[in-house]
């Protein structure tokens, strides 16, 4: 009953927020964006309590940790939102019928957004800052890992949102249960979608239990293709900066493909990853091509292939599989990509269009790393989550992904026949 007030305050504070103009929306997400500077300490020390519940080791560690500087760029993250053109009220398709219709098909918001994730305390603020831009209110369910640091960023949202005469409950949070979990992805007629971004694990299950329209984003396993015609230099940068810029991301890399003609230069490219610490999992023509030039504790051998080829690392650890051709990686690809991030790296101009155009991915790269897979990066500010089904959005989910459109009939008293 609880979780149902709640749901319904979220959807009646929803329709006070298209009341709100532009201007009103960025100068709120400014004042966020101040609080967030001016409480670092608060901030950091509910963190810190999350953090020492949870082993150092454990793959979810980097990104449940929140520091003074990735305070700073979630705080930047939300003033370039603020900057960003309103979503709302575009024009996608105007027309005068025969006989004076005027019809326009117009942005508007969703309305009521929920948003489920794991050991992530920035998206409690990416998607606030997104869905108070785009006029959605927002219901979050965080994970237990990450409970102490959600609440403390929605109480500081909601004293920001009360300072300003708006209602808290264009945001709500959760409580850190399973059975809230099921609540949020049962509630017909309050949450008008459903985003969950964490594991397999996590998609799965909502994937099973919504009865409310879900959009799929998040888990990762993530390829690197050597072709035959790569640049050694390049292929150095892309792969290191792929795997080990952050492990725990879910568009790092976890599986490097490697044309039988490039072994040789297998213990050169794979250099800089030793110097990081990462543990290579190589099939046996990769293995012997490292033998002797990596790091002896760092390098193992498949036993188990399917299961090696299916895993998202969040760590550093990394399969290596060698292929005969650009065929055999796009088939590999096929079977095993989960349709997040790939890439190539060759200059065969003919091969990396065929490998752009045979990948069926959200966002695939040539001779640039995986790691930019992401809405800042990409010039959208911060993102929702990187969708990857086909459905509606794709790939990194901004502002634009979570509006929908109307259609706006105007007339003079037509009648049809």
């Amino acid at each position: 009953m609880i979780l149902k007030e709640t749901f319904q305050q979220v959807k009646a504070a929803s329709k006070e927020l298209g009341l709100l103009t532009d201007n009103q929306r960025n100068e709120i997400l400014q004042a966020v964006a101040d609080a967030i500077i001016a409480q670092t300490p608060a901030l950091l020390e509910a963190n810190k309590e999350d953090l020492e519940k949870m082993d150092r080791a454990n793959p979810l560690y980097d990104r449940l940790q929140l520091t003074e500087q990735r305070l700073r760029d979630i705080a930047a993250d939300m003033r370039h939102v603020s900057t960003l053109p309103s979503p709302l009220g575009k024009i996608l398709k105007e027309k005068t019928l025969d006989n004076g219709l005027r019809l326009r098909r117009i942005t508007v918001p969703f309305g009521v957004i929920g948003m489920i994730y794991e050991a992530r305390p920035n998206v409690t603020f990416d998607v606030f800052s997104l869905c108070f831009k785009s006029g959605n209110a927002c219901i979050l369910k965080g994970g237990k890992d990450a409970d102490a640091s959600c609440r403390a960023g929605v109480k500081l949202i909601h004293d920001v949102l009360r300072d300003k005469g708006v209602s808290p409950s264009v945001v709500a949070l959760l409580p850190a249960t399973h059975e809230a979990t099921t609540a949020l992805l049962t509630a017909v007629g309050y949450v008008d979608l459903c985003i969950p971004r964490g594991s397999k694990r996590l998609i799965q299950v909502v994937r099973d239990t919504a009865k409310v329209p879900v959009i799929e984003t998040g888990a990762g396993v993530v390829h690197c293709f050597i072709d035959t015609a790569a640049d050694l230099t390049v292929a150095r940068a892309v792969v290191c900066n792929a795997k080990t810029r952050r492990v725990s991301v879910c568009n790092a890399l976890d599986c490097l493909l490697v044309h039988q003609d490039r072994l040789p230069d297998l213990p050169t490219l794979c250099q800089p990853l030793a110097q990081k610490g990462v543990k290579l999992h190589a099939d046996e023509r990769a293995y012997n091509a490292l033998q002797g030039n990596y790091p002896p504790k760092l390098l193992l051998t498949v036993t188990d292939p399917e299961t090696c080829w299916n895993t998202e690392w969040l760590s550093l650890q990394m399969g290596i599989r060698t292929v005969d051709s650009v065929e055999d990686a796009l088939n590999h690809i096929a079977k095993y990509g989960s349709g997040h991030s790939e890439s190539i790296v060759t200059e065969d101009t003919t091969t990396a269009r065929r490998f752009q155009t045979m990948v069926d991915a959200a966002c695939v790269y040539v001779n640039a790393p995986t790691s930019f897979t992401d809405g800042a990066q990409f010039g959208l500010g911060a993102e929702i989550g990187i969708s990857t089904q086909k459905l509606g959005a794709r790939g990194p989910m901004a502002l634009e992904e979570i509006t929908t459109y109307k259609w706006l009939i105007d007339g003079h008293g037509q009648t049809r026949p």
